[in-house]
């Protein structure tokens, strides 16, 4: 198995419960987005363009994920972008709201939590990064691939995963 297999296969050992997954389809986009909004914090600026906290925690991860599969880096890349761009346009309608942006995605970011948490009751497993925090970058990938495999797409893939953490459970 190659690296992205063998992380992908070590995540999954902690994710065969279908309930467990489909709570990470719901937390793991509401965390990843609160982390964006959450260091959604100008550093400096280039040619009058801000370059944010986000944007260089984006840039390194979508350079870890294309570095594991240039065809799954790329679509994390436009996920991620989409984040930055979502939480771009809403910063200002949330500080309209008169509520303090970090706030807002604290909240955003606790509320993930709650039902990643209620996914591995569920499971009856801790969390995967509990045992290695590399778990919290796969986390987001893991959801991209997992969606793939209910449209019936990277069917190797999926079959490498079983054969290695397990099948299934309801």
């Amino acid at each position: 198995m190659n690296k992205l297999e063998t992380l992908l296969s070590q995540y999954a050992m902690y994710h065969r419960s279908k309930r467990n997954i489909l709570t990470h389809f719901f937390g793991i986009p509401l965390i990843v987005i609160a982390v964006v909004g959450m260091t959604f914090i100008p550093l400096f600026s280039v040619s009058g363009v801000a370059i944010t906290l986000a944007a260089l925690i984006g840039v390194v991860l979508c350079g870890y994920y294309l570095m594991l599969s240039p065809i799954f880096g790329l679509m994390m890349s436009a996920i991620i972008l989409a984040f930055y761009f979502l939480v771009q346009t809403l910063n200002p309608l949330i500080v309209n709201a008169g509520i303090m942006t970090v706030l807002f995605w604290a909240g955003v970011f606790f509320v993930g939590w709650v039902i990643q948490f209620i996914g591995h009751y569920f499971e009856g497993k801790k969390p995967a990064f509990v045992d290695d925090l590399i778990g919290l970058a796969i986390g987001p990938l893991f959801v991209l691939v997992e969606l793939l495999f209910v449209l019936g797409l990277c069917k190797e893939l999926e079959n490498k995963i079983v054969n290695y953490a397990g099948e299934y459970k309801a």
